[in-house]
């Protein structure tokens, strides 16, 4: 099969003069030429698009974040520790556990504040519905850009409480993560009705300051947190992420690549998010290799899902997928193959799949001890951050409802 391989990928290059070798990220195999040619009828399309998370199902062990990102011209810094640190918060999410069964983890998106966006939409935009998919949520996040602008608090609160598909379940962490730099009071909206409102959805709002702890005080973001039963914090938003490097990273990186050897698109948008994947690699390396290393470790996780275009991740959940798929959404090379040949292909790869993961989770283990050790001097790594922040108070919350974090 011809591979597709994005410029992103091939301008792989970290501001600090990291350069990633591209077989690292994408991936790149022979193809099997194995195959047999035998062909048959093809059976009714199902439609394979990612949508947002269903949330008809209301898991008891359900976590929703909803991020609300001030895009105005100062924020660059904040948008960069979102960015750098995403996979940092995604591998602590993953550890989260009730009853001994993992989180299901929801995350959507909004940014507010940036002139680029309409005056009738109070300069809000929700960037992404409530979606466990990881690499929407990297691509969205890469693509945001700032632009000066007025900052309305209290209104992309009440936008994200009132177009979010918020769990009805009591048992469901529901929490709000809202960051920015100017007075928390702007806008039509009184950031006081916002808060009502979230408390009517047992929805928790944390309030980030981009600045000094007693300036975001005087200018209501603690005001905004007392109201929303959340926690108030400050962070240094110009700080620039570290980026620990460790022994295993290049091994858990080769194994980056045999994963994603393991992924089989399918559907009318599998070719796109199967190259979208790679790109999501490249981007997680403009900061450096440990950071690619940490996004394969949470690609590792069960967090990492993507049923909507890969068919071994949708066999898991339903065996009929290989009965029901439009031959023709397929890699070429089995688009003749029997409905037996395809699953026997499949359940390879899902065995490969299961024994990558297992290997770069124990070495995302080892990784992560080898951190602390080389850092245990230090209070925190990177204290007063974004992806800092956000951990400190989702893993204290989370146990109010009964989370614990193996």
């Amino acid at each position: 099969m011809k591979r597709i391989i994005p410029i992103s990928a091939l301008l792989l290059t970290a501001t600090t003069g990291f350069t990633l070798h591209l077989s690292h990220v994408v991936g790149i195999s022979k193809q099997p030429t194995s195959y047999r040619t035998t062909t048959e009828n093809l059976p009714q399309p199902i439609v394979a698009e990612v949508q947002e998370a269903d949330n008809t199902n209301n898991s008891n062990q359900r976590i929703q974040l909803a991020l609300l990102l001030d895009t105005s011209n100062s924020m660059d810094g904040l948008i960069d520790q979102a960015k750098a640190q995403l996979w940092n918060i995604v591998n602590e999410l993953a550890k989260a556990q009730r009853d001994s069964v993992e989180a299901e983890v929801e995350i959507a998106l909004y940014e507010y504040g940036n002139d680029n966006l309409s005056i009738n939409t109070g300069y809000i935009r929700q960037v992404l519905p409530f979606t466990t998919c990881l690499d929407d949520i990297s691509e969205k996040l890469f693509a945001l850009k700032t632009n000066g602008g007025s900052e309305y608090c209290g209104q992309v609160i009440t936008e994200s409480l009132a177009k979010l598909g918020w769990s009805e379940s009591d048992s469901t962490l529901k929490v709000i993560y809202i960051a920015g730099n100017e007075e928390f009071t702007q806008g039509p909206v009184n950031y006081r009705t916002a808060c009502d409102k979230a408390k009517a959805k047992d929805v928790v709002i944390n309030t980030i300051f981009c600045g000094d702890f007693n300036q975001g005080i005087r200018i209501g973001w603690k005001a905004g947190s007392d109201c929303g039963v959340g926690t108030y914090m400050n962070i240094d938003s110009d700080k620039k992420t570290i980026q620990v490097a460790t022994p295993y990273d290049d091994q858990i990186i080769q194994l980056n690549s045999q994963l994603n050897n393991t992924y089989i698109y399918y559907g009318v948008q599998g070719a796109e998010y199967k190259e979208k994947q790679v790109t999501q690699d490249a981007n997680s390396g403009k900061y450096s290799s440990a950071n690619v290393a940490k996004r394969t470790v949470s690609k590792s996780t069960k967090m990492y899902k993507n049923q909507n275009w890969d068919l071994v991740d949708a066999y898991e959940k339903d065996t009929t997928v290989v009965v029901k798929v439009d031959k023709n959404t397929l890699p070429t090379e089995l688009r003749t193959k029997t409905t037996s040949e395809i699953k026997t292909i499949v359940v390879e790869k899902t065995n490969e799949r299961n024994e990558i993961k297992k290997e770069i989770a124990e070495l995302g283990i080892k990784r992560e001890t080898y951190i602390k050790e080389q850092t245990a001097s230090s209070d925190s790594l990177n204290q007063n951050t974004l992806g800092e922040t956000m951990v400190k108070t989702i893993q204290k919350q989370a146990t109010t409802k009964g989370f614990k974090f193996k």
